[in-house]
């Protein structure tokens, strides 16, 4: 018996909550790169500020450098999961209450977003002030480092919840098809970061000499000031759904986190795998981490394309899943996780082809060129599985069927890191067959998202319901 696909009431003609063109009907590649262009460009703007602000600390010497770097990773995973994870349940939320025409639930998603921005906000906050120090440690920070590291940390994560606010309604907008808005916004926050920066960690002028805690207070002023013009320019008549405080409905904080969470969890996942791959590679000594660290950062320069890509198949697949066209969704997301496999692929091949290239901007050591020529030659030919993944799992945040996406990171997880590490540490594996292990992970992760997609249920949704 077919499965009946239980449809909202369909769209008005309202302008202000339509469907972005292209979305429901027309060409799907074109509307897609149009919509993720955006988010590209903002993406790299974000990493080259991030590139420029340790930069500009490196002048501070050794330890201000390293006490930033241990924040760094903690400072990503909130970032990762503002953005990708319950940024992408927020952006799932009201893509597909868009697409099904319910257009006060879509706008009563925005004020959900800022209670969950301030709520985790305040989370993330405290965890950096009472278990910092403690992790701080225990990653080797000690003396100057450690306290560059905590003098960072503490200021930086005070403003978590302007963080968090600026992730959530940018990711709420896109979930609308406005790209636009967001990109802006956090572009010229980057040309507002850049001078800043320097100017507090040095003193320029009246400025008096911050040193590590002005690079921190820099990247709060630059959150502060995207979240206030994200918010006004929400409560203004042009933006397609309005920040305005509504009643708080149980349902509507469930449409968020029931893709949110686990998506949070799949964030999680990713810095865990990176963590353990790490400590076994660490135990071949500094050349094989400094090899490994310069070849696995091209694994990082691929995520601007893909969240970028990412970002537009949640909105394309949300809006198309809301108004009950299952089939067409379906086509984009296939159609996005090729164009994703198709560029991943590339990159990968190229670096099989030409390792040096890449590493030898970093660093020319011959043991180092070796051992991050092991990793490319291994891991880089499965690129385009991860590629396509990653787009497939996207894709399924926009259908609110993000489960077995995240089992698959699960699995891939379990390869490289578990798997992984107590080959080296247990069984005496050398690196060579550590890489095949996490090049197996890849593959084991696109094809079990693949798999997750094949097996359907997108046409089983069914929407929150308003409550009587």
């Amino acid at each position: 018996m077919a499965h009946v696909s239980h449809r909202d009431p369909a769209p008005t003609s309202s302008p202000v909550h339509k469907a972005p063109p292209g979305v429901l009907a027309g060409p799907i590649v074109s509307t897609m790169l149009r919509l993720a262009s955006p988010t590209i460009v903002v993406l790299v703007i974000q990493t080259l500020v991030g590139v420029a602000e340790t930069y500009f600390v490196s002048f501070l010497g050794t330890d201000a450098l390293a006490g930033v770097t241990l924040v760094f990773p903690v400072l990503m995973l909130m970032q990762m999961m503002s953005n990708g994870g319950i940024g992408g349940g927020v952006a799932s939320a009201v893509a597909r209450a868009v697409g099904g025409g319910r257009h006060a639930d879509a706008d009563a998603l925005v004020w959900h977003s800022v209670v969950l921005a301030c709520a985790f906000g305040i989370v993330f906050m405290a965890a950096a002030l009472l278990i910092g120090p403690m992790l701080y440690r225990s990653m080797g920070g000690a003396g100057a480092t450690l306290a560059a590291a905590l003098t960072y940390s503490g200021i930086v994560f005070a403003g978590s919840v302007p963080i968090w606010i600026t992730a959530l309604l940018s990711s709420a907008l896109r979930g609308a098809g406005n790209v636009i808005v967001p990109a802006l916004v956090i572009a010229l926050g980057a040309v507002l970061l850049i001078p800043l920066s320097p100017a507090l960690i040095f003193g320029w002028g009246p400025l008096p000499p911050l040193g590590v805690a002005g690079g921190g207070a820099a990247v709060v002023i630059y959150y502060v000031v995207a979240a206030l013009v994200l918010a006004l320019y929400m409560c203004s008549p042009r933006s397609p759904i309005k920040l305005k405080v509504v009643r708080l409905q149980g349902r509507l904080f469930k449409d968020i986190m029931g893709v949110g969470t686990l998506a949070a969890i799949g964030t999680i996942q990713v810095n865990l795998t990176v963590a353990f791959v790490t400590a076994a590679v660490g135990r071949f000594g500094a050349e094989a981490i400094a090899g490994y660290g310069i070849a696995s950062r091209l694994d990082y320069i691929q995520i601007p394309v893909i969240f970028g890509l990412g970002t537009a198949l949640v909105t394309m697949v949300g809006i198309n899943i809301g108004a009950g066209q299952a089939e067409r969704a379906r086509r984009v997301a296939w159609i996005g996780a090729g164009i994703a496999f198709g560029v991943t692929e590339v990159i990968g091949l190229i670096a099989i082809i030409f390792p040096h290239a890449w590493i030898g901007l970093f660093n020319n050591d011959p043991q180092v060129l070796e051992m991050g020529t092991l990793y490319l030659r291994h891991v880089a030919p499965f690129y385009g599985a991860v590629g396509l993944g990653l787009a497939l799992y996207f894709a399924s945040q926009g259908a609110n069927h993000v489960l077995f996406p995240v089992l698959a990171g699960t699995m891939r997880m379990v390869i490289a890191a578990f798997i992984g590490w107590s080959a080296v540490t247990w069984f005496g594996a050398g690196l060579a067959t550590l890489f095949q292990i996490v090049a197996a992970s890849s593959i084991a992760y696109g094809v079990m998202t693949a798999a997750a997609m094949l097996s359907g249920g997108w046409g089983r949704y069914r929407a929150a319901q308003p409550l009587a």
